[in-house]
């Protein structure tokens, strides 16, 4: 069956870095888009960050623009998100996404699977 699965998350001072990564299996890596998306207790599950099939399709949301960087390798079918210069408001629970159709996706309800997330908290 496929599986997602994130891993990378932490504690972090503001102004720190992080690196998730998602391993998949269970797919045909190459032949999926991938997100990665966080959410916050009691708020909706968005996206930070998508990537095309190929890797050269990219976009971010406004809040993490020059900050955060998507990133694929697909011999290695893993999908990986740096984060630099985190602020407290970059705490979240991230998971990464995988869909099967083409073209830019920024709706959690469009993907097909999920990971089971990771946490990122950073400090003040």
């Amino acid at each position: 069956q496929v599986q997602l699965v994130e891993s990378g998350g932490g504690l972090v001072q503001a102004g720190g870095s992080l690196r998730l990564s998602c391993a998949a299996s269970g797919l045909t890596f190459s032949s999926y888009a991938m997100g990665w998306f966080r959410q916050t207790p009691g708020k909706e599950r968005d996206i930070v960050a998508f990537i095309s099939q190929s890797g050269s399709g990219l976009w971010y949301t406004d809040s993490v623009k020059g900050r955060f960087t998507i990133s694929r390798d697909n011999a290695k079918n893993t999908v990986y998100l740096q984060m630099n210069s985190l602020k407290p408001e970059d705490t979240a629970a991230y998971y990464c996404a995988a869909r099967a159709r083409g073209g830019l996706a920024r709706t959690a309800a469009t993907y097909d699977y999920w990971g089971q997330g990771t946490q990122v908290t950073v400090s003040s």
